[in-house]
């Protein structure tokens, strides 16, 4: 870069790098609001702007210069006040750093996204960027930068999927937010997807008040629209209304309950004393090694604790069907198939970058620092998940031509 006159008059470089080299021997930072290297930045810029001003005045045979206006401007290495050249005529548009723009680069949004997708909160880096680099940053300018995830998420949301996926899994994680001057308690519903090549993938995340057939449909439709034909096995909590959702838009769907969630849920209307001997006998059920087995442990779970606990027995004889699909598979590969495991070790995860917040600001706030974290996790799914190759053949059997395997 060739420095203006006006600028290296002013600015001796070889004095520069001696006091450089002093400051940093000294202990001085390289870089912030007293940076050994921010008055070198400050001057760089001045002189590119000082050669854009030249340029522009030699196109113009009446224009000339007209002083100069300062302006903060906050970068990576520092806060400083830069002296912007002016025209007569107003005319000068600046290229390097333009009128009203008081942030050098997009160095300081990566920080601020970076920072925020490991969720710190904007106070907290408002402190870390004061601190690392000595910029005065308000929580309002860091909740603009975040916001310029917005498009990127909706774009993401509305993605083009796979046409088909073997197994889809459905489950929620609930977290606080500020709605209308309350707190709130808002419900969001991740559904990951394997596909043919045992890939796994978020396919998107739906925050509802309460669910129902009419917001599953809405959902199901959406995945439709966004490409998916197909989809083998659902393995799902206890969705209210999602049978009847997913049946109006991929009848062929088998839907798995996931065993785990039923434990759970059976385990709330039994007596503590009675827990230990109850799972014992319910092991027998739902750990069998066929499906004749099972119903069979299930008919003395019956006998045993049927009169004690009918409600919790009728809850798994009425849910059978959807509780007992996975038998039919192989012994290796029923684990991911009747439990919800594999969403609940992504929520493990979230909670991980949301642990440390009480209640969202906005359900946006919520929903930026999901996709935030879901960014970081995605980078570990690079392996199909464990025993495909046995899993994919045995699906291959049991949904024939459904599957579009290339040999």
């Amino acid at each position: 870069m060739t420095l203006n006159k006006h600028t290296s008059e002013q600015f001796n470089y070889a004095d520069f790098e001696q006091q450089a080299i002093k400051a940093l021997k000294s202990g001085q930072s390289l870089t912030g609001s007293d940076g050994v290297i921010t008055p070198l930045i400050k001057r760089i810029i001045e002189a590119s702007l000082e050669a854009e001003i030249e340029d522009h005045l030699e196109q113009s045979d009446n224009n000339r210069r007209n002083g100069k206006s300062t302006k903060t401007v906050k970068s990576s290495s520092g806060e400083f006040e830069l002296e912007t050249p002016r025209d007569r005529d107003g005319s000068f548009d600046p290229q390097l750093v333009k009128k009203r723009q008081t942030i050098l680069n997009e160095s300081l949004d990566e920080k601020v996204l970076a920072l925020y997708g490991l969720g710190m909160s904007y106070q907290d880096i408002c402190a870390h960027l004061q601190d690392m680099y000595g910029m005065d940053v308000s929580t309002g300018l860091i909740s603009k930068i975040t916001d310029k995830l917005i498009p990127t998420i909706t774009e993401w949301r509305n993605r083009p999927l796979e046409s088909i996926y073997s197994i889809v899994y459905l489950d929620a994680m609930f977290f606080k937010a500020r709605e209308n001057g309350r707190v709130v308690t808002k419900a969001v519903y991740n559904i990951l997807g394997i596909d043919q090549h045992g890939q796994k993938d978020i396919l998107g995340f739906y925050i509802a008040e309460s669910e129902g057939a009419h917001f599953w449909l809405g959902v199901l439709n959406e995945l439709k629209s966004r490409g998916v034909d197909d989809i083998l096995i659902a393995c799902v909590d206890r969705l209210k209304g999602f049978p009847e959702a997913i049946s109006a838009t991929f009848p062929q769907t088998e839907i798995q309950l996931c065993v785990i969630h039923q434990i759970r849920h059976s385990l709330k209307y039994v007596a503590s004393k009675d827990q230990k001997a109850f799972i014992a006998d319910l092991k027998r059920v739902y750990k069998a090694d066929t499906l004749e087995l099972a119903e069979h442990a299930l008919l003395e779970l019956d006998e045993a604790w049927g009169k004690k606990y009918p409600l919790v027995l009728k809850s798994w004889q009425d849910k059978w069907e959807s509780l007992s699909a996975y038998f039919k598979y192989h012994p290796d590969i029923r684990r991911i198939i009747y439990t919800t495991n594999a969403v609940e070790g992504f929520h493990r995860q979230v909670r991980k970058y949301t642990k440390s917040k009480g209640a969202f600001t906005s359900e946006m706030a919520l929903v930026k620092l999901i996709y935030c974290a879901y960014q970081h996790i995605k980078k570990k799914w690079t392996m199909p998940v464990a025993n495909w190759a046995t899993t994919v053949s045995q699906l291959n059997i049991f949904f024939p031509e459904r599957l579009k395997l290339e040999l």
